[in-house]
């Protein structure tokens, strides 16, 4: 039952992080600063979602286990949480610098 438990937070966790990208990078018609702020709400519920996650898997697999359990940051969903917050900043970064200067050279009839 523990395994089937983990499994459906891993599978939040990963689907919540799909969300995140969501929300930073697939909202049509909204401006830079809103895209921000909801990707912001939406990484403390990301993050809150990765650490329960993370919680779950600190659980040992059996009563007398001999290997110490692993401690929190170096479970899979919030190893998953730390590697998809920076990827995703850095992508939202890069896209911002290159919207806000690079595509305006390329594009000269441009709608704003």
């Amino acid at each position: 039952m523990l395994q089937i438990a983990k499994f459906l937070a891993l599978a939040l966790s990963i689907l919540s992080l799909c969300a995140l990208l969501g929300h930073a990078f697939f909202v049509p018609g909204s401006s830079w600063e809103d895209r921000l702020l909801d990707a912001l709400a939406m990484l403390g519920l990301t993050g809150s979602i990765c650490f329960a996650s993370g919680m779950l898997f600190e659980i040992p697999n059996r009563k007398f286990d001999p290997e110490p359990t692993p401690r929190l940051t170096q479970t899979l969903p919030v190893r998953l949480f730390f590697w998809g917050v920076g990827v995703t900043a850095v992508m939202f970064v890069l896209s911002w610098f290159l919207a806000e200067y690079f595509v305006p050279m390329i594009w000269k009839n441009q709608p704003y």
